[in-house]
């Protein structure tokens, strides 16, 4: 993480300023920023925050909350807290107690950060009594955790911070509080790339290369737009479908989603100069085959599909228990339960797909086939895909989400007066 500095642009200044005595907006009760990734909003409203809990309290509490606190520590408290020490400001972390303690000028404010990863995340927040609260990624918690957040704000002069990018336009949080805003008496920004005065154009291209149909109207347009259709519609047989190198990869992986009743499917990867080929695959379906197989049968499946091949590591479906007991037991390969945000997984492969990162041996005839007819489920309120067609594109997911699936960490922009 840099941090760089340029003019900011008139939506961050907003979203900076936007509380300040003599701003038009400094009688709302909070902000709420969405828009497209890379815009600028995240690290601004992060600044804006603690700038207004200094001017606002002394010996307050505050809580900063994230999808999980791994994600709000590198997406928010990693890049703010050197740019809180430019601008003047002191702090001791507590990790261990998931404290930011931050002083300025004889104030000092305790920031508590928390994650709100499922409905049980409710309970973490309970009792406090804050200032106010920063919740980044606000529409991927549930909404009993946001809003028993909002309920812990109840000193006198407390505000609401809210940040995210775009979900399905049924979400409840565009429903309750993009729609509402006004009536919830808070100031609404939208961002998109431009809002962004350190992003040249050829960055901004670069991102609008990486996504394609609602993941792009999302996080390059900054909409609140439906999936539908198919969830791969940039797999294209010509571009994608071919024959292994001749030679030998940099590394071979496997990767497992495992099924009893339902297929199993398992993927011999080859990585070339950074493009992951699935050189092979094993698929069975029990219900057509009209025959279970046992875990051993399965495992000694996965030892034929390796053959000879130096496979540094298996990535296995994380829910096949048993399975993952069997491959531990025979001791031939480093197992690794698979990381299973479907979402995000499917992200990571949209974006290979699209710059030219993962292609398919043309042997691999059910994975063709299931790119070919896996879809989104539709008028569900949620982003889900069907659950059919879906085990190569659950294995294939599972290797990137597991392999490639560390976070961008992106920049800073800001800009800060010199000492």
């Amino acid at each position: 993480m840099s941090a760089a500095f340029f003019t900011f642009s008139k939506k961050q200044m907003l979203a900076l300023t936007w509380w300040c005595p003599g701003s038009a907006h400094s009688g709302r009760d909070g902000v709420i920023c969405d828009g497209a990734v890379r815009s600028g909003k995240t690290l601004c409203m992060a600044i804006s925050f603690v700038a207004w809990a200094f001017y606002a309290f002394d010996g307050g509490s505050f809580a900063l909350c994230g999808k999980t606190i791994a994600s709000l520590r590198r997406n928010l408290t990693v890049p703010i807290l050197p740019v809180l020490k430019q601008l003047g400001f002191e702090y001791t972390e507590k990790r261990s107690e998931n404290l930011i303690v931050i002083s300025r000028e004889g104030r000092t404010n305790r920031f508590y950060l928390f994650g709100g990863k499922d409905e049980g995340s409710a309970a973490l927040i309970q009792g406090m009594t804050l200032g106010g609260v920063l919740l980044d990624e606000a529409a991927l918690m549930p909404r009993s955790f946001v809003e028993q957040a909002l309920a812990r704000c109840s000193r006198e002069g407390s505000k609401l911070f809210f940040n995210c990018n775009p979900e399905t336009p049924m979400h409840w949080f565009y429903e309750e509080w993009i729609k509402k805003a006004k009536e919830k008496n808070c100031l609404y920004i939208h961002f998109t790339m431009r809002d962004n005065p350190s992003l040249n154009e050829n960055i901004i291209a670069r991102y609008e290369k990486l996504y394609s149909g609602a993941f792009y109207d999302r996080f390059v347009l900054g909409k609140w737009t439906a999936t539908e259709g198919c969830v791969y519609p940039m797999f294209n047989s010509q571009m994608h479908v071919r024959e292994p190198p001749p030679y030998r990869a940099e590394r071979y992986v496997i990767s497992c989603d495992y099924g009893t009743v339902n297929p199993s499917s398992f993927g011999l990867w080859g990585n070339y100069s950074g493009c992951w080929h699935r050189i092979a695959e094993y698929y069975y379906d029990s219900r057509l085959e009209g025959e279970q197989k046992t875990d051993d049968e399965y495992s000694r499946a996965l030892e034929a599909l390796a053959a000879d091949y130096p496979v540094e590591a298996v990535v296995v479906d994380p829910s096949a228990a048993s399975f993952i007991t069997c491959l531990h037991r025979g001791g031939k390969f480093k197992v690794i339960p698979a990381k299973n945000e479907v979402l995000d997984g499917i992200r990571l492969v949209s974006c290979a797909l699209k710059d030219g990162r993962l292609l398919i041996s043309p042997e691999c005839k059910d994975t063709i086939r299931e790119f070919a007819l896996y879809r989104w489920e539709e008028n569900t309120g949620k982003d889900s895909p069907r659950k059919e067609n879906d085990h190569a594109m659950d294995d294939i997911r599972y290797l990137f989400s597991t392999l490639e699936g560390e976070a961008d960490p992106g920049f800073c922009v800001m800009a800060a007066p010199r000492r």
